[in-house]
Formats: structure tokens, sequence, C-alpha cells
């Protein structure tokens, strides 16, 4: 059983039951008292989805536009070629065979794996390490483009992934809590507005069911929105 803090026990009691508007919501979740540390905020979409049906999972990628106030460790499966423009677009690590070895030989401190189609046909042996940690690069999220370059950017700005879990939720960092109230209601509504584009068409009923956000370390809101 999760044992919480007082804080949050605190904080959970100056909640109401019923959902905030956005601004509301984030205003609220901003002014819980801040851990040591600047915390995450994080967005969870609970959708009408069956994640039991491979036409009805939800995944992605989106570059939200105030960023998320952290900078990922990106590394980029290429070609020689493009190497030196990998690491210069922010790839802490670039390569083909030897960077798959050190891989599979368990080096794994990186976020995100970029990876030109060329070198796939190597790079998918990787799939019984990377896949157990959401790193395997994947066309539907983006991380398998000809465009290894601009990839490699975007995700180390704070591009960020996401997949629906086992529950039908999709959860996502929208920025920090230090982050001014306009920057999080952007972000939270191009993320929404993302989930919406990409609703799979085997999807019946309600769709978006119920939205909150939290902070790393505190009580959920739900979000009217």
């Amino acid at each position: 059983m999760r044992v919480r803090s007082k804080r949050y026990k605190k904080e959970s009691q100056q909640l109401s039951k019923e959902a905030l508007g956005l601004s509301e919501a984030v205003e609220k979740v901003k002014s819980f008292k801040s851990a040591k540390f600047d915390q995450s905020i994080e967005c969870v979409v609970q959708l009408g989805i069956d994640p039991k049906q491979a036409d009805q999972l939800i995944r992605g990628s989106i570059s939200l536009p105030n960023g998320i106030g952290k900078q990922k460790k990106v590394i980029a499966f290429c070609e020689d070629t493009d190497v030196e423009a990998a690491r210069n677009a922010g790839a802490i690590e670039a390569g083909c065979d030897e960077l798959i070895k050190k891989v599979s030989d368990g080096w794994l401190d990186f976020d995100v794996a970029i990876a030109s189609p060329k070198v796939m046909g190597k790079v998918g042996k990787l799939g019984r390490v990377l896949g157990p940690q959401g790193k395997m690069p994947s066309p539907k999220n983006g991380t398998v483009t000809m465009e290894v370059v601009t990839a490699v950017a975007e995700f180390a700005a704070g591009k960020v992934e996401f997949r629906n879990d086992p529950g039908g939720n999709v959860h996502v960092v929208i920025g920090k809590q230090s982050f001014e109230t306009q920057k999080l209601e952007e972000n939270f509504e191009a993320f929404v507005s993302h989930i919406k584009k990409i609703k799979p068409a085997a999807a019946k009923g309600t769709y978006i069911k119920k939205m909150c956000i939290s902070a790393t370390m505190s009580p959920g809101i739900t979000v009217n929105y």
C-alpha cells in the first residue's frame, strides 16, 4: 500500500470533488507547496478506447509550444555520414554498429533513441533490450525517420512521446511547476487537441472521458475542459 506524505494528504483535503476549469486547475496545482525541486506537471487523459484492440491503441509524439522544461538524452542510430550532424543537433551518442553493441551490452543511459530506416535492420535486434524500457525506435512515435538530425533536435529540446497504458489512459508531462500559468495552459490545450485529432476510427462512444493534471508529488485535479 502506498504511503502518502502529510503534505499530500493536506493538499488533498483542499480539493473539492468537482472538476475545475483549466485556468483554475493550473493555478491550484501551482499553488501546492513546492518540494525541494521544480516538480513536473503531468496531464492524464482517460480515453474511451479498448487497449486490447490493436486498432484502438494511442501512440505518438508531440512538440509542445512551450517545451517541458527539460532536455532529454537522445541517441541516434544512423549511417556514418549523419553522425557528426546528429551530435551537433544534440545526440549524446550517434552511429551504428558500435552504438548497437554498446546498448546490447547494457548501456541504457539515455531517454530517447532515434533511428534511420536504413539501419533499422540492424537496430531491430535490440527489441528485447529497448522494448521493455519503452525506448525502441518506432515510426509511430516519430523515432524512426529519414530526418534523423531534425528528430534528434526536437526530442533533445523536449519533444514528448506518449502511449496509452493498459487502462486506456495517456500520460504526458506538460511542463514544470515554475512555468507561467499561460504556458502550462497552452501546452495542455496543444496536447488535448492532438489527442482528439488522432482518435482511432474503431473507438466508439465517448472518446475523452476524463482529464486530470497533477504535480510530481501532488494529488490530481480533474479538469473541466
